[in-house]
């Protein structure tokens, strides 16, 4: 089998965590990154929940596509299951992509499950900054979960306003 490519817009953007040839942004159209899957493992608790991202439907999404060579396939699926699908909040997709380098081609995409039951839905900003806020799990904080994602996203030259808004809310004014 040929190569092959993976479309990541949260944490796969900066710790894809397996072997690609190529990385170019990349945009799939409808569906948004969203702060919309409630975490009580990783970046919450049972106990005091926090949310990380999801594709939701709706909009587009920026974000980066990766080639992976045909031989890694197993390895590289495998891999993103394992770290994907542990609680079965997304699902697995093949979608379309469009590169900035020109062409559209199939990605491997996790998009969120919207009957799962840790689907938070669409929130407000301040309603997903006040469910950010306070939470940690076993990976660390939420809020430097959000931050991180931002300050990574503004480094690619990706700007996502509403996401933008959340960690506004989550970083105490300046004097």
């Amino acid at each position: 089998m040929g190569d092959f490519w993976v479309f990541g817009y949260g944490s796969l953007m900066w710790r894809p965590g397996f072997a690609h040839v190529e990385t170019q942004r990349a945009r799939l159209h409808g569906y948004r990154r969203a702060l919309c899957v409630t975490s009580h493992v990783h970046r919450g608790t049972p106990e005091r929940p926090g949310l990380v991202l999801g594709l939701d439907r709706g909009g587009s999404c920026l974000g980066l596509a990766f080639r992976v060579p045909g031989d890694l396939r197993d390895e590289v699926v495998g891999y993103l299951r394992a770290r994907e699908l542990v609680t079965l909040v997304y699902l697995e997709r093949l979608l379309p992509v469009r590169l900035d380098g020109g062409g559209t081609v199939p990605a491997l995409t996790y998009v969120v499950d919207r009957g799962h039951e840790q689907y938070a839905g669409a929130l407000e900003v301040d309603e997903a900054a006040r469910r950010v806020s306070g939470a940690v799990g076993v990976s660390g904080a939420n809020e430097e979960y959000v931050l991180n994602t931002v300050a990574h996203l503004k480094a690619l030259g990706i700007r996502d306003h509403w996401l933008d808004g959340v960690a506004e809310k989550l970083v105490p004014p300046q004097p």
